[in-house]
């Protein structure tokens, strides 16, 4: 029987329309009536992106295999940008599946794509190495059991995200389950929502100090609060990583929960009046909320709350009602090999006694195909129809009597699901870097699973407050694998060498993973890919030796102090010359030696003169400093030595084309801005021209947004450099040809 004959008479009719129209659309790009642009946006806003794909062979137009992915489809037909392989997100609500949608996805997942399901940070699932013209049979496919592609991407309101322990966890005020829900599908298509300049992610969390739904680093997001029996949730607007990440900042300290829902509206009509819509790197909502300030934000939503006309959907909140498949029994009798370790990190016991949940581990988030049916299996044996995706990519199963605990690990173990570690320093974030992403420079992925392989081998040996620490990283600056609230981060970078390019990872500290994402590291220093295993054995070995009685490692951090953490990683931020040491001039997990070639817009490696190299230098030095001063709660000097750094910078690049160094600020911004318009990214150029422009930064919050960007800015003064060298390169050989 055809998935047709199954599933095909259970679309939802608008579901179908949708779809329809989108398969429409592809039709009129193929004969060229619809400019690219315009569809680019509307595939994007039914979860399908473009995809990296540079470690591929071609053999007569046609693409073969993904040499990273040896079982990936090959295109179906010549080389051209219609046919090369992509990727489409499907969105999960706060993360809650049921087995036959799993199994659906397992089936998508195999026959269009790679056989692998991503889980991602949002709880969403990817399918990489999937050929645009079969995006609507995907979606209609996943449409017939309930799940939709809907605005998983583009300029609108992403998978609303909450935590995945919601209603069983212990410590919760109440379940958000059915309100994350009700905001789904309140905004889902909402016209209100359809003009924003960017994304725009809610979350929610059912405690305030763990790390939940990680509500301080979204744009929108509400804690559960229970005042004089009454249920709300305290509301934060603004925050976000990427580049430079903003904390959120309190709304209301107490909404109830019958405004949710218009209060989320007429933020949004806010922000699609009022956000940028040219500038797309200062489109999010955390720009604006920090431009008009939280006040004034509070004040505009106020009125047109005022202005809205009443909608019965705002209160309507569907029941959650989960029930168990089995009953309640405590845990006895026979325990398996291993079961122990299993039982200490991927089972919580709930609120609900003789009940548990069990964390299932996906190392970087991937499950095949195959493991996903079997899976879905599993949770009809022993659970019903209880699965969750998590933030740290991993699923859940939820209400399992304790009583078959063993049983499940054996089942879970037999389908090589049954890794213990979740919630541990083994559990590593990474986003998909280098592997399938186009802004990715350094393979976060490939240094996720050297680390767990590295860490797995001693685990049981490691001290317990190593056990617990988090590790997350990322393929670029954008933290799209969460680098900046993590014990110990790390983002992709570059550096040259000797004419070689060398992969790279900054090394933040200083994050604080739980409070839902209570702050954010700062770089300290970047080191060859290479030597990051080290970086972590060595942070880790000193806070075990030098900590004190329960000290964190945040606290660890804030009492040796910037300066003498980055004297930690020095040494090994040191390159060893190609001809004693190759390996580091290739990535993990690519034997290839390293390139930028195929990032971006195209950039490749190229001499850098020492000179620049030196300036650069210094730069990062003096960023540093400006750390030291933040630490130090001088602010007005981290400014000062953080504007500083940037004018080193750029001065630099400018020394670079002009012999005649200048030395005045306005000299230097003037001469930059005429020289290097058309090869500095015009977002982090933005960062060193504000400062300029602007006035200097006060507080602890501005002083720390500065020095992330001056960070930025030396990392695009690298580039940049890069950029000048090729252009003497090849004028060099224009002359010597000439």
């Amino acid at each position: 029987m055809t998935w047709k004959e199954n599933l095909g008479s259970q679309i939802p009719a608008d579901l179908g329309q949708e779809i329809d129209i989108y398969e429409t659309q592809m039709e009129l790009r193929k004969l060229g009536k619809i400019d690219e642009k315009l569809f680019a946006e509307t595939r994007l806003r039914r979860g399908a992106y473009g995809q990296r794909y540079d470690n591929a062979q071609r053999f007569d137009g046609f693409q073969t295999q993904h040499l990273k992915y040896p079982h990936a489809p090959l295109t179906k037909g010549p080389d051209t940008a219609w046919d090369a392989p992509g990727m489409q997100r499907i969105k999960i609500p706060y993360g809650g599946l049921t087995p036959r949608q799993l199994e659906v996805l397992a089936d998508v997942a195999e026959e269009h794509s790679d056989g692998i399901l991503h889980i991602t940070t949002r709880q969403d699932f990817q399918l990489h190495f999937v050929h645009i013209e079969d995006t609507p049979t995907i979606m209609r496919r996943l449409a017939a059991v309930g799940i939709t592609t809907r605005e998983a991407c583009g300029n609108s309101v992403r998978n609303v995200t909450a935590c995945p322990l919601s209603g069983i966890c212990r410590t919760e005020a109440f379940d958000v389950t059915p309100y994350a829900k009700a905001l789904t599908y309140f905004l889902l298509g909402h016209p209100d929502t359809q003009g924003f300049g960017r994304k725009f992610k809610p979350a929610f969390s059912g405690c305030e100090d763990e790390a939940c739904g990680l509500v301080n680093m979204h744009d929108f997001g509400g804690i559960a609060q229970v005042r004089d029996g009454k249920k709300g949730f305290k509301i934060y607007v603004g925050g976000g990583l990427g580049a430079v990440p903003y904390q959120a900042k309190v709304f209301a300290d107490f909404l109830p929960v019958e405004e949710l829902l218009p209060t989320a509206q007429a933020i949004a009509r806010v922000f699609a009046r009022l956000g940028e819509k040219q500038n797309r790197a200062r489109a999010r909502i955390k720009f604006l909320v920090d431009k008009l300030g939280i006040e004034e934000f509070k004040r505009l939503v106020a009125e047109e709350r005022k202005t809205l006309p009443p909608d019965p959907r705002w209160s309507e909140f569907p029941v959650v009602d989960e029930k168990p498949l089995k009953p309640a029994s405590s845990l006895n009798g026979h325990r398996p090999e291993g079961f122990a370790a299993w039982l200490e990190t991927n089972v919580y016991r709930q609120r609900q006694t003789g009940f548990a949940t069990v964390t299932v581990a996906c190392p970087i988030g991937d499950i095949t195909a195959t493991q996903a049916r079997q899976l879905a299996d599993l949770v009809r044996q022993y659970s019903g129809d209880s699965v969750r995706t998590s933030v740290e990519q991993n699923i859940l199963i939820r209400w399992v009597s304790e009583v078959d605990l063993p049983t499940l690990y054996t089942a879970l173990k037999n389908i090589g699901l049954g890794d213990h570690g979740a919630g541990t320093i083994l559990d590593m974030t990474a986003c998909p870097g280098t592997d399938t992403c186009k802004l990715g420079i350094a393979s976060s992925r490939g240094l996720a699973r050297e680390l767990r392989s590295q860490l797995a081998g001693k685990f049981f040996t490691l001290d317990e407050a190593v056990k617990g620490l988090r590790i997350k990283m990322s393929g670029c600056f954008n933290s799209c694998g969460q680098h900046h609230i993590a014990d110990i981060g790390f983002y992709g970078n570059s550096r040259t060498i000797a004419n070689r390019k060398v992969p790279h990872f900054q090394v933040l500290l200083g994050g604080k993973w739980r409070n839902n994402g209570g702050s954010y590291g700062l770089a300290i220093g970047s080191v060859p890919a290479r030597n990051v295993p080290k970086v972590v054995e060595r942070i880790t070995e000193r806070f075990v030796k030098e900590r004190t009685k329960d000290e964190s490692l945040q606290d660890f951090y804030a009492r040796i102090g910037k300066a003498e953490s980055r004297k930690m990683i020095e040494d090994l931020m040191i390159v060893p010359p190609y001809e004693k040491a190759p390996s580091f001039y290739s990535d993990w997990g690519d034997p290839r030696e390293f390139s930028m070639g195929d990032i971006g817009m195209g950039e490749c490696a190229g001499e850098v003169i020492s000179a620049l190299q030196f300036e650069l230098s210094a730069a990062e030095r003096m960023n540093f400093e400006a750390q030291l001063a933040h630490e130090a709660g001088n602010f007005a000097k981290a400014d000062e030595l953080a504007y500083a750094a940037m004018l080193q910078a750029a001065r630099g690049l400018v020394h670079e084309q002009w012999l005649d160094v200048p030395t005045d600020p306005a000299t230097v911004v003037a001469e930059f801005k005429a020289r290097f318009a058309g090869l500095f990214q015009p977002q982090l150029a933005g960062y060193f021209f504000k400062r300029h422009e602007g006035a200097p930064a006060t507080s602890k919050e501005t002083a720390h947004r500065l020095i992330e960007e001056a960070q930025l800015f030396i990392e695009g003064a690298h580039t940049c450099g890069d950029k000048l060298q090729l252009q003497k390169t090849a004028e060099r050989a224009a002359v010597l040809k000439s």
